[in-house]
């Protein structure tokens, strides 16, 4: 498995598993990072090909660039509250029609 969130994935146990310090929800890397995400198949293919052990975890030798992401993941101030309760307030709102449409989920 190759995923950000660490302490999550170990919790559940997977057998093999390369962690990336990445943002949640980029494990793979930048999107259009063709060269990047290339080799971080590679990486996790070498993961899954030389543990002889369950239960390991390898991190990749990566970097996202910067980390500002860090210091603004899942903030919530006064600078984006409104915003972010009407964001919820319209997800809200979709998942009603969704449900009373009988679709389980909304995309």
């Amino acid at each position: 498995m190759v995923g950000s969130a660490r302490d999550i994935v170990e919790q559940a146990g997977v057998p093999r598993f390369l962690f990336v310090d990445f943002p949640l929800g980029n494990p793979m890397g930048k999107p259009d990072d063709i060269e990047g995400q290339a080799a971080l198949t590679s990486l996790a293919l070498d993961v899954l090909e030389r543990s002889i052990v369950p239960l390991t975890t390898v991190q990749a030798p990566v970097v996202w660039g910067d980390d500002d992401w860090r210091a603004n993941y899942m903030r919530v101030d006064d600078s984006n509250r409104a915003e972010l309760a009407a964001a919820g307030a319209a997800r809200r709102e979709e998942q009603q029609v969704a449900k009373t449409d009988g679709r389980a989920r909304t995309v």
